[in-house]
């Protein structure tokens, strides 16, 4: 939940950060621009068709972000780019099948790892940069099945999940490529 503040002019009136509409985010979907996403102390979950940008600033002290890349909006040509700056925290990045996670200019100080469990790439698939510093954290990568339970697990699927309902469709927030 928000903590009440006010967020690029609109003020909070206590809904969930993915309730916010993609045009009240600062530099969302603007070329050569990085989205935000800040989590100190707090949960935040950006799920869904919740941006068209390729580039993220993901800054987390004591805090959990959850990231959807899954999203047919967000183009397959070109990498996507996280610059992480994160604290005893935890990412979990919801990723396509098929999509190929680098790691490698991720600079590590104390515990820290990368978690991809059923991480198998393919040539063809998104491919995702990571970047900065975790400062003993963890990132998590989830793919299919597991990416789509993260997804449900959220007020913000069960909220879209009833206006689908209402609207006669099928939730977006779960997979975002129907």
């Amino acid at each position: 939940m928000s903590t009440g503040t006010m967020a690029a002019g609109i003020p909070d009136k206590g809904l969930p950060d993915t309730a916010l509409p993609d045009t009240a985010l600062p530099g969302t979907g603007l070329p050569g621009m990085a989205v935000p996403v800040r989590a100190h102390g707090r949960l935040v979950k950006k799920l869904g068709h919740w941006t068209t940008a390729r580039q993220f600033d993901v800054r987390a002290s004591r805090g959990v972000v959850v990231l959807d890349l899954r999203s047919p909006q967000l183009a397959a040509d070109g990498a996507i780019e996280v610059s992480l700056d994160i604290d005893h925290a935890t990412v979990k990045l919801l990723v396509p099948d098929g999509a190929g996670i680098d790691d490698g200019n991720v600079r590590r100080i104390g515990r820290c790892r990368v978690t991809d469990w059923t991480g198998v790439s393919t040539d063809g698939g998104r491919r995702i940069v990571l970047t900065g510093e975790m400062r003993r954290a963890e990132i998590r990568v989830h793919r299919s099945g597991v990416a789509i339970l993260s997804a449900m697990c959220s007020r913000a699927y069960l909220a879209d999940a009833l206006r689908a309902r209402r609207e006669g469709r099928y939730p977006a927030i779960d997979d975002p490529t129907r």
